[in-house]
């Protein structure tokens, strides 16, 4: 069963709009380094959040996509930066939310 939580729903928005992102970087010219990194890194977030089995956990892989997605802010090339800077911001709120840093009644 799965329970809908605000939590749930800003970290599924930040890793679709980094799996979107990644996407782009890899049809795009250049960077498509960073774009398989992106990738990779976006799907086993996603994965992380409904399956108990993935190797490291939701917070370690968000911390890793933050990284990469400020690299890919830095090295944007031909593309819009819109995305990338809404999923870092939502990847950063879900690390904060998440860890308790900030806390919200009815978010976390």
């Amino acid at each position: 069963m799965l329970t809908l939580t605000w939590l749930l729903v800003i970290a599924l928005a930040g890793g679709i709009l980094a799996l979107v992102d990644g996407i782009l970087r890899v049809r795009g010219r250049g960077n498509s380094i960073i774009g398989i990194i992106e990738l990779i890194v976006a799907a086993l977030f996603l994965l992380s959040l409904f399956f108990a089995g993935i190797p490291f956990g939701s917070i370690v892989l968000a911390v890793v996509l933050l990284v990469v997605l400020i690299v890919g802010l830095v090295l944007r090339g031909r593309q819009g930066v819109a995305i990338t800077i809404i999923a870092l911001v939502l990847v950063a709120a879900y690390l904060v939310l998440a860890n308790h840093w900030i806390v919200v009644p009815g978010v976390n």
